[in-house]
């Protein structure tokens, strides 16, 4: 594999406020693989990267390549944006993000245009009459049925599987011998999933938010809905301290979740109104709700969200965050990622649940979370109708000869629990080590939280693995 043509990047995001590029600057490339691996000299797509060259003048590693999530999130963009977050990083590596096939810059699947994504976010996902329930299914099915015009070829190609032999292909591009990886939520599971192919070309490996890969797909939105609905309630704690003044929800945090919980079900007879013309639908404030918990940043903007929300009737910013969990710019356009993250996901599994196997799960879901199991329970229909039949190979991961990994759960986290981290590193067996963080949010490294930087710096630069057992943020 000839190595990519690195040249200025263009179409970056500018850098938050505050926050310079790196000294180094970006650079960005296109590796052509194989759109189907098992035809190597078949048609090719190209995988876009980015790469921050090394800012020290001491000893380099080698290249760490970062995926961030999702599945069907960017990698470009977000290394971009996020530069500063792995400075400490970037002195001995260089630093390279791709976006995965599927996604952004690499062979985006599209399914519909905005107009039709505004409607189907809009939609109401947690259905309690045959109308609504219709009017779900029929939405599903457009979106499948347009995924299907529109990215036919592409489908069968973009899982997991075929993600893992890009990496690798990316590795050899970047001219080393060994991978050095940070994988974060779905990341973690592609880079098991390449400890698992390829043992003896693992480097350095972080896997940060573990996903447990051995479930099926009720069991791990279940937990999910768990999770989201505790971080509810520790948001609901952190809110009601601030007083009724700032947080006119309840006393407790058992209480400002119910108030939440209350709120969202009132979206689905009365939306809101907001200052873009467009209306806050339960769909849309459930949204808003579960992406502001997977990040204490962004509590204060959830507490003025529902302030806003129960004083002036407006949903503007629970709208402004759903938008940003839903991938939609300010212009109206989206991103690929839910059209990617279906792809992928269906992709991934062969699960194929149907409208009467949601509804015998729905009392579970509702006691496991009153404010998201409904949604996450119909959520489970995401591959029901999908055009191409899924796989189950991607969720094999052991890899007992592999290099040391580090793997690192967060108690708090909403998305990915934090029992997924355990079974993420038994399933790998040999050598991985769990790092656990007792917080709050997705994932552990990008809280900043001192002791996983330490731990993780450490690992990454030096080779040091934490002791087993190691927990941060007692």
């Amino acid at each position: 594999m000839p190595p990519p043509t690195w040249k200025r990047c263009t179409g970056l995001p500018e850098p938050p406020p505050g926050v310079e590029p790196p000294a180094t600057g970006f650079r960005c490339a296109t590796l052509r693989v194989p759109l189907d691996h098992s035809r190597p000299s078949g048609k090719k797509i190209g995988i876009a990267l980015i790469k921050i060259p090394a800012t020290g003048r001491g000893h380099r590693v080698g290249s760490l390549l970062f995926n961030f999530g999702g599945p069907g999130g960017d990698g470009v963009e977000t290394l971009a944006r996020a530069a500063d977050r792995y400075e400490a990083l970037g002195a001995h590596y260089d630093l390279v993000g791709f976006d995965p096939r599927g996604v952004g810059r690499s062979a985006p699947v599209t399914c519909v245009d905005a107009r039709h994504m505004d409607a189907l976010a809009a939609l109401d996902d947690s259905p309690d009459t045959p109308a609504e329930e219709k009017a779900y299914l029929d939405g599903r099915a457009a979106f499948a049925k347009g995924c299907a015009a529109r990215s036919g070829a592409l489908l069968p190609h973009v899982g997991t599987l075929d993600a893992v032999q890009d990496v690798d292909l990316i590795r050899a591009a970047l001219g080393d011998e060994r991978l050095h990886y940070f994988g974060i939520s779905y990341g973690t599971w592609l880079g098991a999933a390449y400890a698992h192919r390829y043992p003896d070309r693992v480097g350095r490996a972080v896997l940060d938010g573990a996903v447990d890969t051995t479930i099926g797909g009720a069991d791990l939105a279940l937990q999910r809905a768990a999770a989201f609905q505790r971080a509810l309630g520790d948001f609901g704690a952190a809110c009601a301290r601030l007083g009724r003044e700032s947080c006119p929800l309840g006393k407790e945090g058992p209480s400002v979740a119910a108030s939440v919980g209350r709120i969202l079900a009132g979206l689905d007879r009365d939306p809101l109104p907001t200052s873009g013309g467009r209306d806050l639908t339960q769909s849309l404030g459930t949204t808003g709700v579960a992406a502001a918990l997977y990040s204490r940043d962004a509590w204060p903007y959830l507490a003025q969200g529902l302030v806003d929300a129960v004083k002036r009737r407006d949903g503007s910013l629970l709208l402004m965050l759903a938008d940003a969990q839903n991938g939609r710019a300010e212009d109206g356009s989206y991103s690929s990622l839910a059209a990617a993250n279906t792809a992928i996901t269906c992709a991934d599994g062969t699960e194929r649940p149907t409208p009467a196997d949601v509804r015998r799960l729905l009392p579970e879901f509702r006691r496991a979370s009153p404010a998201f199991g409904t949604s996450m329970a119909w959520g489970l229909l995401q591959c029901t109708g999908w055009p191409v039949p899924g796989d189950d190979a991607a969720r094999e991961v052991s890899a007992p000869s592999a290099a040391p990994m580090l793997v690192i759960g967060n108690t708090g986290d909403p998305a990915t629990p934090y029992p997924w981290a355990a079974a993420l590193t038994k399933a790998l067996g040999g050598r991985a080590t769990l790092l656990t963080l007792e917080g709050e949010g997705h994932g552990a490294y990008d809280t900043g939280e001192p002791c996983v930087r330490a731990a993780v710096n450490a690992y990454l630069l030096r080779g040091t693995v934490p002791p087993s057992g190691t927990t941060c943020g007692r």
